[in-house]
Parts: C-alpha cells; structure tokens; sequence
C-alpha cells in the first residue's frame, strides 16, 4: 500500500511511501488488540486504595455490654464492623493490577489497530519536522493544516523531540509518541495517525 507523503502544510511533496503490509494488512485480531488494551490500562492503574480491617482500627477493647440480658445482640468491640467507625471487612489493599502479555500477542495487536486504521484511511504520513523552541502555536497550525484540528490525533515520531512534545503537551485531543513506544490503546484512541516519514522506516525494523 501506498501513500503520499505531505509537509507540515498539508501539501502533498510529490513522494510516496510504501506501508508494510505485514503491517498494515493483516487480518485483524480483536481479542489481541482487547488484551493489550486491557493491559496497559490496568497498568495505569495506581493500586494504592486502603481500607482499615477491624484490627488497624484505633479504639478501646473492652466489653462495651454485657453478654445477656439486653435484647439484642452480642457486641464485645466496639471496632466490629456493624458499628459506625468500626473496621471495613474484606476492604481493598494495595495491589499491583498489571499483567504479563506474550510479546507476540502485543505485537499482533498493535498490527490489527494499525491495520483498522490503514482500511479506514486515518493515516497519514508528514515529512520529518522539528522545532527549534517550544511552540504551541507552531504546533496548532501543523493541525489546523493536516485538518485533524478537531480530531484526536497521534503523531510517531521516529525519535524523541522535546520540542514537539512540550508543544503538543498542553493540547487536549493530540497525542506525541516515540515508534519504539506506540502502544495499542494509543493507535485505537486515536481518530488519525499521523507518522513522521522517518518513523515509517523504523516500524518497519521493529516489527521484524
């Protein structure tokens, strides 16, 4: 599959490029792509939720009425459950929610939600840009020309640039990712993909 390759103005330059169809024409693999999605959200997760049992309750231990006699039920502390201010039975603890996914499974599928993306035509390829500052301005008018203003977007960028990701930071629907760190969640939350010419290259090496 081919592509045209455009500048950050949204001009098309004349050149094409080739899109891996080991890629980005498989046969999509939904269960593949529900398991890493449900992966890297459970790993977003901070685990750090904690509710006091009965005996990290700080309280009196004594008695609080006799055994019979009264009418109602037994009670012998007043950091029973049943009390108001009493101990959480069976309450969360720390935990961590991550999970181990095969290498292979994650890679099958961040090519079916590249593969999705690729048949609904939500890619596009840009030529390799930089900043020399941060500019989010700069930054909105490359969206405002690629005419995903409006839409949320991910740029794969085929290296880290500091610049473009302290542009793009403070902007709600847009998305800056590394090729070597794209993840599947990222590409199916994604309205368009938009890589940078030299990431092109780069996924085709990591796939290998």
């Amino acid at each position: 599959m081919n592509i045209a390759v455009l500048n950050i103005k949204g001009e098309d330059t004349g050149k094409k490029v080739k899109l891996n169809k080991d890629i980005f024409g498989v046969e999509p693999n939904d269960h593949a792509i529900y398991l890493d999605v449900k992966s890297f959200l459970a790993a977003q997760r901070q685990g750090t939720h904690k509710a006091k049992e009965r005996a990290e309750i700080t309280g009196s231990t004594r008695k609080i009425k006799r055994q019979k006699g009264t009418g109602t039920a037994r009670a012998g502390s007043i950091k029973s459950p049943v009390f108001v201010g009493g101990g959480r039975v069976f309450g969360p603890k720390p935990r961590d929610y991550s999970f181990k996914l095969n290498k292979k499974v994650k890679q099958l599928a961040r090519k079916s939600a590249l593969s999705y993306k690729a048949k609904s035509k939500d890619i596009a390829v840009i030529e390799d840009f930089s900043f020399e500052a941060p500019k989010t301005k700069s930054y909105l008018d490359i969206l405002k020309k690629l005419n995903v203003g409006d839409q949320k977007s991910l740029f794969v960028l085929p290296e880290n640039s500091k610049n473009i990701l302290l542009s793009s930071r403070n902007l709600k629907n847009t998305k800056v990712s590394v090729v070597n760190e794209l993840n599947t969640y990222e590409v199916i939350n994604s309205d368009k993909v938009v890589f940078l010419e030299g990431s092109i290259e780069k996924l085709d090496s990591l796939f290998k």
